[in-house]
């Protein structure tokens, strides 16, 4: 079984995307006949899936959208659509669990065995502890919120402390080193801070980031790809996993057309942004 990181770069080099297409649904925007329908989850999403999986370099599901539907079920088999359908493409589950102990390993089991996930956000404010028994799962990443997009964020996440580090930086020197024990750790970072996404960078300097917030959040593609992405002559050295969820699921042009005709329109507009901010910066 290929690893995460393995994962990521597979189709990061086969889609020369990278681009994350967060799938967070949610009925009242569905569009006709689907819409409030809950149990149409998987069909609006696996639509989504096809239109797109020649374009992205990874899919977020986002289980609070799924849990408050009681469509879990429809999750498992979502994932299992997209290992099927677009089998190089890691499934990153957007979860934010931060718990420890035999907690922490049952919350492992729910991501990794029960819906297959390749990868699971988590809250790093528990310790190593709380992270330890993801990183039991061979060749499974963990992705740890350090600085994230939302304004609030700097609440904690900016404060300085007594070593002179911020929060955020001491998160990622931590993630980078001595919590990195299976080599298939990330960060979160937001679209909408790209100095701090550069900071981090600097802080690890190979480690995968997952940066939401471009899209309807109004992160700038160009600044991020500018401030996190690391490589030459094509070839990726830090990658960088820029997602995408409701510009990508409800398009503003989709009026008129088959949604997944619109949201692949949109997914396909905005991995060209992407990568043309790529290709300046290495030019």
């Amino acid at each position: 079984m290929m690893s995460f990181t393995d994962k990521l770069a597979g189709a990061e080099r086969a889609h020369d995307s990278m681009l994350c297409v967060g799938l967070d649904p949610d009925p009242s925007r569905f569009p006709e006949p689907m819409k409030d329908d809950p149990r149409r989850i998987f069909d609006f999403c696996s639509g989504i899936v096809d239109a797109t999986r020649d374009l992205v370099i990874a899919y977020k599901p986002q289980i609070a959208y799924f849990a408050a539907n009681r469509a879990e079920e429809q999750l498992e088999r979502l994932i299992a659509h997209i290992h099927q359908s677009a089998p190089g493409v890691p499934v990153i589950l957007d979860a934010k669990r931060g718990d420890m102990g035999s907690t922490a390993e049952q919350y492992a089991r729910e991501v990794f065995d029960r819906y297959g996930a390749d990868a699971v956000t988590l809250s790093p404010f528990l310790g190593f502890d709380s992270i330890e028994p993801y990183l039991r799962h061979a060749g499974k990443g963990v992705i740890l919120v350090c600085r994230t997009s939302n304004p609030g964020g700097s609440d904690l996440q900016d404060q300085v402390l007594a070593s002179g580090e911020r929060l955020y930086e001491h998160i990622a020197r931590l993630a980078a080193g001595t919590w990195n024990t299976n080599g298939q750790v990330g960060l979160v970072v937001g679209a909408t801070f790209p100095a701090e996404i550069g900071r981090v960078r600097q802080l690890a300097p190979r480690m995968p980031l997952l940066i939401p917030g471009i899209g309807a959040q109004g992160g700038d593609a160009a600044a991020t790809v500018r401030a996190g992405w690391r490589g030459e002559a094509g070839t990726t050295t830090a990658p960088i996993i820029v997602s995408s969820s409701r510009a990508v699921l409800y398009p503003a042009d989709a009026r008129g057309v088959d949604f997944a005709v619109a949201s692949r329109r949109t997914a396909l507009a905005a991995r060209d942004e992407l990568r043309a901010a790529r290709l300046a910066k290495v030019a």
